[in-house]
């Protein structure tokens, strides 16, 4: 028994997702520290059909030299890794290569696609991923031979761990109890109140759904649903439904949201707090701000970095949870060791590597050089692996599976009521904590 559950670190693959991401964020950790080599992913710059607008570049500008190096390596470590990781599960890597080759060019178009200016103010990749997905899938059906390389949970679980390091307990100190009042009471608020609003109100029986809905609502919209997701062991289709759901109206609030709030009169830190709480993706918070103001944009981004911590920490309860209520056998006794073995593996990855970036990395480095690690090598590679992720998720669902999880139209009562609850609790603790009328309005100068 002992050797089998040893055994799990290099066969099973929430472990497997763990080793992948610590092995890219150990190696792009020696590439900066030492900048002997260089280590970053592939991104598309921003571009424009017009190559003579402003500073935008043509697309053909894109393919240069050092383009082309980035990509290939981009594809190298993540077919390597991801390789090795499908070898290690007992699966044959013969079948996966070819298959991972033509998912990567699928997922090169969506990064293209998603990085033209016009439509990059509006849409993220995940949108674009989960579109290209389900037209093909829709259309001309998924082939049999690229099902191997369809491994979202795979992909889903090492873009997490990854995206630990980004996720620094010292932005916490930053905006102190304003942006806990914020963005850490009224998010497991919201979470009860929707699980509440979905199991017991609107009765709806897909209870990974809900959690996972409720999750992408009062966090951070994709990375939470893809967390709790995982956590609540969601079906594909529950998680392609959830996410559709959350891009649909995080871009009718990010585009609403602050022309209501200057309608309104709200001064720019009120405001820029109330976006930083209730619209989902964290790109979306930052456009959404900034329409407001540099103050809006500055309170907004923090309060959501502040909420982006508690992803770890939900999916950590919502295993817990469903280990021992939700998916609990009347007949058997949910001890220390079946929550143990049901408990996705992945989380405590995510946890290591955020401490290790707080508690390790940032005293002995500085912020500047953890920004430098995250933004020049490890946010690529996460949404790299996300890509991965919501491609696949768009290439194995159904439209005609995707309507039946709306029963009747209930889930997107539930995203709408919880949404409205999460934005008048959200507006109550931003006017209670910074209005002025009871606490101290804080300086901004705690942001430099």
């Amino acid at each position: 028994m002992a050797n089998n559950n040893a055994s799990n670190l290099w066969k099973k693959e929430d472990w497997l997702a763990v080793w992948i991401g610590f092995i890219v964020i150990a190696v792009a950790c020696i590439a900066v520290l030492t900048g002997s080599f260089d280590f970053s992913a592939a991104k598309f710059g921003t571009w424009h059909w017009w190559e003579n607008v402003e500073t935008k570049k043509s697309l053909a500008a894109q393919f240069n030299g050092e383009f082309w190096v980035k990509l290939l390596r981009t594809f190298l470590v993540t077919g390597i890794l991801f390789g090795i990781g499908i070898k290690l599960q007992g699966e044959k890597i013969g079948k996966f290569i070819p298959a991972f080759v033509v998912l990567f060019l699928i997922c090169v178009v969506v990064r293209m696609i998603s990085a033209e200016y016009t439509l990059k103010m509006y849409l993220e990749w995940a949108f674009w991923a989960l579109l290209i997905g389900l037209l093909i899938s829709n259309t001309v059906g998924t082939p049999e031979w690229l099902k191997p390389a369809i491994r979202t949970e795979f992909y889903i679980k090492t873009g997490l761990v990854i995206m630990g390091f980004s996720v620094l307990f010292s932005n916490i100190a930053k905006f102190g109890l304003y942006g806990l009042g914020i963005a850490w009471i009224v998010t497991p608020i919201v979470i009860i109140f929707m699980w509440w609003l979905g199991t017991k109100v609107l009765k709806i029986d897909n209870k990974p759904l809900v959690i996972t809905l409720a999750s992408a609502t009062s966090v951070c919209g994709t990375s939470a649903a893809i967390a709790t997701g995982a956590a609540s062991k969601a079906k594909k289709e529950d998680l392609s439904l959830a996410i559709s759901i959350s891009i649909i109206f995080t871009i009718l609030m990010m585009v609403f949201e602050p022309m209501i709030i200057r309608a309104c009169g709200m001064n720019q830190m009120m405001g820029g707090a109330l976006i930083g709480g209730t619209v989902d993706s964290t790109g979306a918070v930052v456009l959404a701000g900034s329409a407001l103001g540099e103050e809006a944009e500055q309170v907004a981004s923090m309060v959501k970095m502040i909420q982006n911590i508690l992803i770890g920490f939900i999916a950590f309860f919502v295993a817990i949870f469903f280990a021992t209520k939700v998916d609990k056998d009347p007949n058997q006794k949910v001890g220390a060791s079946e929550i143990w073995t049901r408990f996705p593996k992945f989380i405590i990855g995510f946890f290591v590597a955020s401490l290790v970036a707080s508690f390790i990395i940032l005293p002995l480095t500085s912020g500047d050089v953890v920004n430098k690690i995250n933004k020049d090598v490890l946010d690529q590679y996460k949404n790299w692996a996300f890509v991965l992720a919501f491609t696949s998720i768009g290439l194995d669902t159904n439209f005609k599976t995707l309507f039946k999880q709306m029963q009747g139209g209930k889930v997107l009562w539930l995203y709408i009521i919880g949404q409205l609850f999460n934005i008048a609790l959200t507006l109550f603790a931003v006017w209670f904590l910074l209005s002025g009328a009871i606490f101290e309005v804080p300086n901004l100068d705690m942001f430099k």
